[in-house]
């Protein structure tokens, strides 16, 4: 009557018969466990970047991203909750995760949209695609001159998907103006779709 190992050695041999030695005797586990035979390799991911990734740009995207660039800032991030941001933004407006930027307004006008062309095809954590649209609706006291603070959401971990622009200068173009408050993306984005269709700016004339 077989023991265990053996057993087992023989259930590997048979599940597995192109794994026996060269004499074509059966392996134990122990060494195919230690060609990691039967292995599976687990794809990588890049969540949080656009590396390689092909955005179709709408005709406005693609002439703000080929025309020349009004700033260029330093980014940091910023999140609400556990010791971030609290409250609304300078606008008294509700800060719109991946979309409201803190800025300088004697660099960066409020009430500015802003085409950041760094974040053009940029996976979020839900699977979307950032458009490359932000508003300049926030201010800072730490932030002067070319720096924007880019707000992602609520939580540290909102951070993740943005966090290759952390302390990267960014190339900023104008975009135009809005009214009232930065939009909201839609609530039931497509997952599938390359660019989200609520994106679109709301350019306007308005006073800073």
């Amino acid at each position: 009557m077989f023991g265990t190992a053996a057993a087992f050695a023989l259930f590997w041999a048979m599940a597995f018969p192109a794994q026996a030695d060269v004499t074509g005797e059966p392996v134990t586990y122990e060494a195919a466990a230690a060609q990691s035979w039967g292995a599976e390799e687990t794809a990588p991911t890049n969540e949080g970047s656009n590396d390689g990734m092909a955005v179709e740009l709408t005709s406005e995207q693609q002439a703000l991203m080929d025309g020349d660039a009004r700033w260029n800032a330093s980014a940091r991030l910023y999140h609400a909750g556990g010791g971030g941001a609290t409250g609304n933004d300078s606008l008294g407006c509700r800060p719109v995760a991946m979309r409201t930027v803190a800025v300088d307004p004697r660099y960066i006008p409020r009430r500015s949209v802003l085409f950041i062309r760094e974040t053009v095809g940029l996976r979020l954590a839900d699977g979307t695609l950032h458009d490359g649209y932000w508003y300049a609706s926030d201010t800072g006291g730490a932030i002067k001159g070319q720096k924007v603070d880019l707000f992602t959401g609520h939580g540290r971990g909102s951070m993740q998907p943005a966090m290759r622009l952390n302390m990267r200068t960014l190339t900023i173009a104008d975009a135009g103006r809005f009214e009232g408050c930065p939009p909201d993306w839609d609530d039931t984005p497509s997952r599938n779709a390359p660019l989200m269709a609520a994106a679109s700016p709301r350019a306007t004339g308005a006073s800073n």
